[in-house]
């Protein structure tokens, strides 16, 4: 009796132990009156992102790199490394992963084994930093890739020829979500940003502009939400909506399915930062997505941007920094993130050797920027900072 008592002791003081080692603290209750997010059965720490989102917003932007810790510049999966830590000193404090080729490959359209991203995206959730998922989603119809413009939306909407197809599409999504739980005895989900269809506005995938009307996008979109959420259970859930660049508030809501079904206002802009753009315009296209973030009481992200090849040195801080602080309401987006470091020239990213380096590392001191060294608890609300 003794022996089996010593022994319930033993195992009471390990489960103890293993779940505050291995799940975050989960902290008090968000607020229900102001965690409106899309799933109010989301997670607390879910919910506790969402709100220092928000409030992280009025002061500091994360930065975040996509596929950081799968690869860079002449390696690929090392443990450990991150081109952007090894030229500054930090990872950044959002990770974007994107999921296309699921269930078809054993890796992505990028070359990312789908085992091993899952447990890079743990171990960014365990150093306290952000995981983002886009989904470079293949055409359902012709069996394409998403650049595959053959028109799909409707016939994968309820009561399409092709819906059941999509289904499995989301099936497999939600099974790969729901392997991201850490924790030995208290099993818990790791937050996801998802951002879905994105880029609507042009017309380079199959969801764009000119291969489906903007109602069938809304459907499309409150669709997904519902079966993610309601039917699958998935409640570690942001939404976030991300067309390309636009001109004016009603472009951007031009197929926006609603508050009830958005977490945060994203935009992807590249254009403003090419040879055939102007960073000029950069400003006020920001300004006018933090505005509108602001009265939908929502945060704001810059969901993909860079520069390709970063051809200018000092771009980070001549080129986006000074942009950002053009307009103080400009810089008011939560985080912002340049694209993979793919090889050279293409990536969005600097490394070790390459001549912006220098210029990161002014762009990593400067107050208003944050990577994962200066990050409070953004799974616990509210977060001090």
């Amino acid at each position: 009796m003794v022996i089996r008592m010593k022994k319930i002791l033993i195992l009471m003081a390990l489960w103890g132990m293993f779940g505050s080692l291995t799940a975050k603290d989960e902290g008090d209750p968000v607020p229900k009156t102001q965690a409106q997010t899309v799933d109010q059965q989301a997670t607390r720490q879910t919910k506790a992102l969402w709100m220092n989102l928000k409030q992280l917003g009025k002061s500091q932007i994360l930065f975040g790199h996509e596929d950081d810790l799968a690869y860079g510049i002449n390696w690929r999966a090392e443990r450990g490394r991150s081109d952007v830590k090894e030229v500054c000193g930090s990872y950044p404090a959002v990770f974007g992963w994107d999921v296309s080729k699921l269930g078809k490959h054993p890796h992505n359209i990028d070359s990312v084994n789908f085992r091993d991203m899952r447990k890079w995206m743990k171990q960014a959730y365990k150093m306290g930093a952000i995981n983002t998922i886009s989904w470079h989603l293949d055409n359902p119809v012709s069996k394409g890739d998403s650049w595959d413009t053959t028109p799909a939306v409707r016939q994968i909407l309820p009561g399409g020829s092709h819906h059941a197809a999509f289904l499995e599409k989301l099936d497999l999504f939600a099974d790969f979500v729901k392997k991201l739980k850490v924790g030995v005895f208290r099993r818990q989900a790791v937050p996801i940003i998802f951002r879905p269809f994105h880029e609507h506005s042009g017309s380079w995938f199959w969801w764009g502009e000119d291969f489906r009307t903007d109602e069938e996008y809304i459907q499309l979109w409150r669709f997904t939400v519902h079966y993610l959420r309601d039917e699958k259970g998935l409640h570690n859930l942001l939404y976030a909506y991300s067309p390309d660049i636009v001109s004016s508030k009603e472009e951007y809501l031009k197929c926006y399915p609603g508050d009830e079904y958005v977490d945060i206002l994203g935009m992807d802009n590249y254009q403003d930062f090419r040879s055939s753009g102007n960073p000029a315009d950069f400003p006020a296209r920001t300004r006018m997505l933090v505005e509108l973030a602001e009265e939908k009481g929502k945060p704001s992200a810059l969901t993909e941007t860079g520069s390709e090849g970063i051809p200018n040195p000092e771009w980070w801080t001549g080129v986006l920094l000074e942009q950002l602080k053009k307009d103080p309401l400009a810089s008011g987006i939560s985080y912002l993130l340049v694209w993979r470091n793919g090889w050279v020239p293409h990536h969005f990213g600097p490394y070790p050797d390459h001549h912006s380096a220098e210029d990161f590392r002014k762009f990593f001191d400067d107050p208003m920027i944050w990577f994962a060294d200066h990050l409070p608890d953004l799974y616990r609300y509210p977060a001090t900072y």
